[in-house]
């Protein structure tokens, strides 16, 4: 059975594992690009102890799914696999994966910012970081939004 091309989870990942699966076989491939993100324990100046991420079930799958599409319509693709964790995460715990296989190292490069672009600006998450002065919602930055339109695509979140 073929894994699902996007995974939201309460739980960690391996990225070893991640990157078997998203080859699973295929000789085509001749380039895996992957990004991992993961939780700082500083972000605006303050100290952060901790992340919680929510996500609407349903429609953020629905949307990430879209999002791959779209990246397989502007880059020779073969695979791409995005995992994002949500509820409570640690300083140093990973949040995100984004996977893409293609034959040659440039399409999966692009197509992996491309999602990761998206990603940080577009998909249904809510993130509260807690710091020294209490929680605080964290929304994408101007730069975020910058990094989305160079793909032709505005920003909706503003």
């Amino acid at each position: 059975m073929a894994s699902p091309r996007v995974l939201i989870t309460t739980d960690d990942f391996n990225l070893a594992d991640e990157v078997t699966v998203l080859r699973a076989g295929d000789k085509r491939v001749g380039a895996v690009c992957t990004f991992t993100g993961t939780v700082r324990d500083r972000n605006e100046g303050s100290d952060v102890s901790s992340m919680e991420l929510e996500h609407y079930p349903g429609m953020t799958e629905k949307a990430i799914e879209a999002m791959i599409d779209e990246a397989h319509k502007r880059f020779d693709i073969y695979g791409a696999r995005v995992i994002h964790r949500v509820g409570l995460l640690q300083p140093l715990d990973q949040i995100v994966l984004v996977a893409v296989s293609s034959a040659h190292r440039g399409e999966s490069f692009q197509a992996c910012e491309f999602l990761m672009d998206y990603l940080k600006t577009q998909a249904p998450f809510w993130k509260i970081e807690q710091t020294p002065d209490g929680a605080r919602w964290v929304d994408a930055r101007i730069s975020d939004d910058a990094a989305l339109a160079k793909w032709g695509i505005q920003a909706s979140n503003g």
